[in-house]
């Protein structure tokens, strides 16, 4: 569950909660829903019978995404069952009532599970513990999903998170990898992870989060307090500033991952060998 620390200021007072639900599929269908409902049926990542934990993390992505899917289950005839699950991995008291208090107020039904992460992290990775503690996340609320009887761990991950990572994955990592809508857990057995937000806009979500008038946690690490990932940080300032050249540049990078010309690569690699390209071109030439 990526931690969510943009800071953002929200001035409306709350609205009740039916207009909040209402919203979802009257104001912001368009923008938010519909994409939500693209992604889940483009990808499949329902099916009959699935129980999913939905990861609540206590940031504005999570939390809207709690609420999509209680809208989705409202309105869809697929049956499936859903958890809403947290955990807290150390957050402060404050963080931590925040948390609970806006998961009440929208009717969420959370199940909040303990840990000691932030305590772990701080003692082991002080000084680069982003990597570290969302991996430590991950795999606690794997368990956590699995101990409850899910098949599935639902991520509020959105379009901005799969852009950036793209390029993340580009320039730090000399690959090309993004996020993809739905993985095999590797060390748990039976249970999948989905990101059903993966098109959906980070600007409409905090559109939303501040029509609504909910002030969801910006950042509740400890370890380093309201800083994101430096890394993250640049790509994000870097997109902005070729937006000014190119309004579609992001959509373009996130297209990229769509349409990779294998005959036009030097190479790639999979979990079992890496394919130098000699053999993809000699591959091709016997084809001919």
């Amino acid at each position: 569950m990526q931690q969510e620390c943009k800071t953002i200021i929200v001035e409306n007072p709350k609205l009740p909660l039916n207009e909040i639900e209402r919203s979802l599929i009257k104001t912001y269908k368009k923008d938010i829903f519909r994409p939500f409902v693209q992604a889940i049926n483009e990808y499949n990542l329902i099916q009959p019978g699935d129980k999913i934990a939905v990861g609540i993390s206590g940031g504005k992505d999570s939390l809207i995404l709690a609420k999509l899917f209680q809208e989705l289950k409202r309105h869809n005839k697929i049956p499936f069952e859903l958890v809403f699950l947290a955990m807290d991995p150390g957050f402060r008291q404050v963080n931590k009532e925040l948390l609970l208090n806006n998961c009440s107020y929208l009717d969420i039904p959370v199940v909040v599970k303990e840990s000691e992460i932030f305590d772990v992290i701080g003692k082991i990775a002080k000084e680069n513990p982003c990597y570290m503690c969302a991996r430590m996340r991950r795999g606690f609320l794997y368990k956590a999903a699995k101990d409850l009887g899910c098949n599935k761990l639902a991520l509020g991950h959105h379009k901005d998170d799969v852009i950036e990572t793209t390029l993340l994955n580009i320039f730090y990592n000399g690959a090309f990898m993004t996020m993809v809508p739905k993985i095999q857990a590797e060390n748990f057995e039976d249970i999948e992870l989905i990101r059903p937000m993966m098109f959906v806009r980070e600007k409409d979500i905090i559109r939303w989060i501040k029509h609504s008038g909910i002030q969801a946690m910006n950042c509740g690490c400890t370890v380093v307090a309201e800083k994101t990932s430096s890394k993250r940080r640049e790509i994000k300032e870097l997109i902005e500033n070729l937006r000014k050249v190119n309004p579609d540049v992001d959509q373009q990078i996130f297209n990229s991952a769509t349409n990779v010309n294998l005959e036009a690569i030097l190479g790639y690699r999979n979990d079992t060998k890496r394919v130098h390209f000699n053999e993809l071109y000699d591959e091709r030439r016997k084809k001919k």
